[in-house]
């Protein structure tokens, strides 16, 4: 068993333990990742949902609200939002992946003017409409991790 060792072991383990994390979201649905929230749990499957004043994440008989007016960021890409630093950490594993992932980082204010962040995986079908939702409700432009991220999001 000696070419279990080393690289070729790491590689083999991690491709079979990155099944389950590559198994991805429905079309419809959305995760909460993580950010600075207590809640939702991180890993949290929802439905995203655009309110008359709040940006909603539906989940487990509970729910996210983020009042749009306290929303001041909004950034899509392949990878967690950049002003989330190392609040977020990405698993080994998503690297062997090759389903690609959709994530959204909403940059918002809390009621005591602390700057809060929640980042979200996005099934593919709440993409577009979700994206384009945000911008018409808070008045703030989606930024994009880079031109790619923009052609994925204006397909879906």
């Amino acid at each position: 068993m000696k070419f279990l060792r080393g690289p070729v072991s790491l590689l083999l383990i991690t491709t079979l333990f990155s099944q389950p994390a590559s198994a991805g979201l429905g079309g419809d649905k959305a995760m909460y990742v993580g950010g600075t929230l207590a809640s939702p749990p991180e890993k949290t499957e929802g439905k995203p949902r655009l309110g008359e004043t709040d940006f909603l994440f539906e989940y487990k008989g509970s729910s996210l609200h983020i009042p749009f007016r306290q929303i001041n960021s909004l950034e899509y890409g392949q990878k967690a939002g950049r002003r989330l630093g190392l609040a977020i950490a990405v698993s080994p594993l998503f690297i062997f992946s090759h389903k690609r992932r959709h994530f959204l980082t909403i940059g918002f204010l809390d009621d005591n003017n602390k700057q809060q962040a929640a980042v979200l995986e996005l099934g593919k079908n709440v993409i577009s409409p979700l994206l384009s939702g945000l911008e018409q409700r808070t008045g703030k432009k989606v930024e994009y991790e880079d031109a790619e991220a923009r052609k994925t999001a204006e397909k879906k």
